[in-house]
């Protein structure tokens, strides 16, 4: 008896929904390894929307040498095709379904990646990808303009800002959350508030931060109502022959500007850890010499991973 049941048992007969439930504690190798192979069931299973609101790949890095010239990073062939394959397979399995999507800040994703992405992702509402020195201007905004309901995005510090934002706000009526993870001086600050400025919330944690780029955000970003500066290496540029100071403490003309805000978040302890490490860093923190995952701590929630 116990022989005829046991043939009976197949793996197709397995309930989905608790199938799913078990899927949900796999990593995304776990998940891409295989499993929608089994049988039809496990793959139905494998394709349920629940698994795939979330999209965090940060597990994976590029093995990559930093060199002289452009992009600034050499990638390794075999890193960028087993990247490329899980991603694939993940993003097939979703198939269509992922709204975050989240990259480590080692992973130099490439132009050819990211529009394959953009593809499979149409409805995308938060993006993390802290590194883009693979990723053309044509590359960012052809994956922008396929992300019509996006409304965060936490990216690098980049040169060229403006054609950036300007595609933002002409494609992204919903955008309302950003992160930069690095310096934020004048230029930055002044296209945020051109092309951005019923932005809601900010975050320039732990980055160099100029005190007039600073102004330019409260007075010019009309709709902020949240901004997080915590840990920042905040500058002060004096007229010539004046050298530019760190300020220890934010004065009045900041205050009062950012007194109309919800929640302004700040923190320039001599005794905070996170304070030390962005001074000894010079506004440009080494994630790679600190804790795993702490990179992705953020003091607004939503931006938090």
């Amino acid at each position: 008896m116990e022989d005829t049941y046991s043939v009976l048992r197949r793996w197709e007969d397995m309930d989905i929904d608790i199938l799913v439930k078990i899927f949900q504690n796999l990593n995304i190798f776990e998940l891409t390894s295989g499993v929608g192979h089994v049988c039809r069931t496990w793959r139905m299973a494998a394709c349920d929307p629940l698994l795939w609101k979330t999209l965090d790949i940060s597990l994976l890095k590029s093995n990559f040498i930093k060199i002289p010239l452009e992009p600034y990073v050499y990638v390794d062939g075999r890193s960028d095709k087993i990247f490329t394959r899980v991603l694939k397979i993940a993003l097939n399995l979703s198939r269509g379904n992922i709204s975050t999507l989240i990259f480590h800040y080692n992973m130099y994703v490439s132009d050819d990646q990211l529009a394959y992405t953009a593809e499979r992702c149409p409805r995308l509402k938060r993006l993390v990808m802290p590194a883009w020195n693979r990723i053309k201007k044509t590359g960012i905004c052809r994956a922008i303009r396929m992300w019509e309901d996006l409304e965060s995005l936490t990216m690098p510090s980049i040169s060229n800002p403006p054609y950036l934002m300007e595609e933002i706000a002409r494609s992204c009526s919903k955008f309302a959350e950003l992160k930069v993870m690095g310096p934020c001086d004048i230029l930055f600050a002044s296209t945020l508030a051109a092309f951005l400025p019923n932005l809601k919330v900010l975050s320039l944690r732990c980055s160099m931060l100029f005190k007039d780029a600073l102004i330019i955000i409260l007075e010019g970003i009309k709709g902020l109502e949240v901004l997080n500066i915590s840990h920042c290496l905040i500058i002060e540029v004096p007229p010539p022959p004046a050298p530019r100071r760190v300020l220890r403490e934010l004065d009045k003309s900041v205050l009062e500007r950012a007194s109309r805000l919800k929640k302004f978040l700040t923190c320039m302890s001599d005794s905070c850890i996170m304070c030390q490490r962005t001074r000894n860093d010079e506004g440009l923190i080494r994630w790679y010499k600190y804790e795993e995952d702490l990179w992705k701590v953020d003091e607004v929630s939503s931006l938090a991973i």
